[in-house]
């Protein structure tokens, strides 16, 4: 069976806005691409990923680790994002896909493995989630097939991605990630790093 990941890459220049508190520009445009780099190294455990690119920058990193991706022709949030990158795994023929973000500092191939073989343990139609620290987010969606369910990255996901599950008769599964838990969106996250390093 064929599992794409999709890495969701923003723009280095625009990422990690709400940073802006604890760091100044440059610094928040080498954390996001620091962590871009870190994902999309860790999305190698699938069997195919594809980066959906935020830039031109984020595309060209993206093929230098020798990865695909889509140049977004513009950005409209992670949904949109996730969208384009499932329609692109689904007409290259993937059976499952695993939606991860470039925000997460532990992330690595192991933690990627980890996750797709639990969610290989599982039968029928499955969406499985990794959840963030704090806030009810969700840092890595599987989901197989790959539109078993509706998308609902934002406030609250973690929750939104179980109801539509349930409604649709979908097995939801918990994946606790200790790589995969920590993603940095806010100064506090700064504060969760700094302690686990």
């Amino acid at each position: 069976m064929s599992t794409w990941a999709i890495v969701l890459v923003k723009d280095f220049g625009t990422a990690k806005q709400r940073l802006g508190p604890a760091l100044d520009p440059r610094a928040r445009r080498a954390l996001a691409r620091r962590n871009a780099e870190r994902a999309i190294r860790a999305s190698a455990a699938a069997d195919h990923r594809v980066v959906v690119a935020g830039s031109d920058e984020a595309g060209r990193l993206a093929s230098r680790l020798g990865a695909d991706f889509i140049l977004e022709p513009r950005q409209e949030g992670q949904n949109a994002a996730a969208r384009r990158g499932i329609s692109h795994a689904v007409e290259q023929g993937a059976a499952a896909v695993l939606l991860l973000s470039s925000d997460l500092p532990f992330v690595n191939r192991k933690s990627v493995r980890l996750l797709l073989e639990a969610a290989a343990q599982e039968s029928g139609p499955l969406a499985m989630a990794v959840p963030a620290i704090g806030r009810g987010g969700t840092n890595a969606l599987y989901l197989r097939p790959p539109e078993v369910i509706g998308l609902h990255f934002g406030g609250d996901s973690l929750a939104s991605f179980g109801r539509d599950a349930a409604a649709r008769g979908v097995s939801f599964v918990i994946h606790p990630s200790a790589e995969m838990a920590l993603d940095l969106d806010e100064p506090p996250d700064l504060a969760h790093l700094r302690r686990a390093v």
